[in-house]
Formats: structure tokens, sequence, C-alpha cells
């Protein structure tokens, strides 16, 4: 269950560990619903960033929401590390879970990990709901958007690896926030909470930007993954998205798309409940249609 606290929700449930791939997860399994529903937050993130959208989604699901490798309660390993080793550690948490298939939900670096998955493991999966994946190797070579992306990475994210690497790791997160994620002044308004949970992962984000892989998915393997998808975005979220998603769609043409009106990067935090609603939706619909097909 989770309780409201002060404005905020908080989990109520103590957290669980498991270890997988050689690091130790941290996981919160709520609900005893049937149907598993997997939660992969993005990066300088935790488990918590879902805390809004749990309680909508537990009377549907049995609701898992875990820190990733790296992050919060999670371990964090020395040496460079990789997404390839977050796509390994989902699939290995839903396996040990007993929950395939599952369906999947992510947001941004979140997101690109649930792509990844799909790409490389749709047999662990029932559908997959993304927010916004920073995939900026589906941008076209020399287009306007991939220019845009190289300027943001050379600009703003570089400014903010370097911050990390000198020790100044509020200096960063509060850069990343206002500079590239979620808007000027949106670092003042975000609770003290969450900022010191930015502050406390930013080295595992500059691990991420150290990940030459980081941006990449194989479309190849991507195009062979034939299960549900939503690909989700806000429509005052940085314009940067919107190429990654068009290319998306292209790879994934049962893909349907939703524009959260009036959010941006981070939906389930500030709309939390349209974001319940759509996920509901959309995975009772491709429930209803799997059913459909299999009586023919």
């Amino acid at each position: 269950m989770a309780r409201i606290n002060g404005g905020a929700v908080t989990s109520a449930e103590p957290m669980e560990f498991v270890q997988v791939n050689g690091v130790r997860i941290a996981y919160e399994s709520t609900g005893e619903g049937a149907v598993p529903l997997v939660l992969v937050h993005g990066s300088w993130g935790s488990h918590h960033n879902w805390d809004p959208v749990v309680p909508g989604l537990v009377p549907q699901f049995r609701v898992v929401a875990y820190d990733r490798r790296g992050h919060s309660s999670s371990e964090r390993l020395s040496g460079q590390g990789s997404f390839d080793e977050d796509v390994a550690d989902l699939a290995a948490l839903i396996e040990h879970l007993e929950a395939v298939p599952a369906w999947v939900v992510g947001n941004s670096a979140g997101a690109a990990i649930t792509l990844k998955l799909a790409a490389a493991r749709p047999d662990v999966l029932r559908g997959i709901v993304v927010h916004e994946p920073p995939l900026w190797s589906l941008l076209a070579p020399g287009s306007p958007e991939a220019a845009a992306a190289e300027a943001v990475e050379r600009g703003p994210l570089e400014e903010v690896s370097r911050r990390i690497s000198a020790g100044d790791d509020a200096g960063a997160a509060e850069l990343f926030v206002d500079a590239v994620a979620l808007g000027p002044g949106s670092w003042a308004r975000m609770p003290d909470g969450m900022r010191r949970t930015f502050v406390q992962n930013a080295p595992t984000y500059l691990d991420e930007q150290n990940d030459p892989a980081a941006g990449a998915v194989d479309e190849t393997a991507l195009a062979r993954y034939h299960g549900p998808v939503l690909l989700t975005s806000g429509d005052r979220s940085p314009p940067l998205f919107r190429p990654v998603l068009t290319r998306l769609a292209e790879l994934l043409p049962q893909a349907e798309h939703v524009v959260y009106a009036g959010a941006g990067h981070i939906p389930h935090v500030t709309h939390p409940e349209a974001f319940v609603h759509e996920v509901v939706e959309f995975t009772s619909r491709s429930h209803s249609g799997a059913d459909r097909e299999a009586r023919r």
C-alpha cells in the first residue's frame, strides 16, 4: 500500500532485495493482481519516482518498482557500467519474481532500457509503455534534429558531466533539471526528497554518460518486436524527443501514441491521474485484443 504524507505519496512497503548479475537490486512489489507491471525509472531517480501512480495501478496489477543498479538503495559497483547491464538486470528481476510475461513501463532512460529489453528479450514481455526515451541514435545523421541533440550533448550535458567530475553533484543536478529535462526554475520547485535523490545518484548519471551505447538501440532487433507498444510524450517536453518518437513509430507500426496535455518529461509525477488512466486503458484494450486473436 501507499500513504499520503504531507501531500506527497510515499511507499509503505518494505524494500526487498535480490542478487542478479552480480549486483544487489532493491525493489518493492505491491498488490495482488494477476498481471505483473514493472516500472523503470529514469536517470538520477529511484523507485520513489513512481509513488504518485502506484496506488492507481495496484487495483489492476501486481506493481514492481525498483532502484536500477547504481541508484539509491541498489548496489553501486566500481568501474564503467552500461545500459546493457540494466537490460540484463530488468530481465533477471522479471524472471526472479516469476512475472513472465510482464508489462514494463519506462520513463526517459528507463524508457530506453525498456526498448532495449524489447529488442533483446521480447520473451519476458507482455507489452511496453515508454515515455520520451533519449535514443539519439534514431535521429537521421546530419539532420537538424541530430544537430540539436549534439548541441545539447556538447553544451549543458558536457557541463553537467564536468561538474559531477569536479564533485559538484548538486550543481550538476540543478543544471540538468533546469537546462535539459524540465525547464528553468524546475529545480527550485522540486520536493526536497527528490532533489536529494538526484544529488545522491549523480555519480551513476556520469557513468551513464560515459557509456558509448547509451543513446543507441538495435533497430533491426527492435523492429522484430510485435507486442503491444504505447509511446507517450508531453506537449511541454523538450522538442528533441518528438523525432525520436516518430522514428520509433516507424520501427514499431503497431504502436499507439498518446500526448499528455500540459505535461512534460515526468507525467507520472506531474499528472499521475492521466498517466494511470492511459496505462490502464491501453493495457486493458491490448489484453482484450489478444483474447480476440486467441479465439480466432
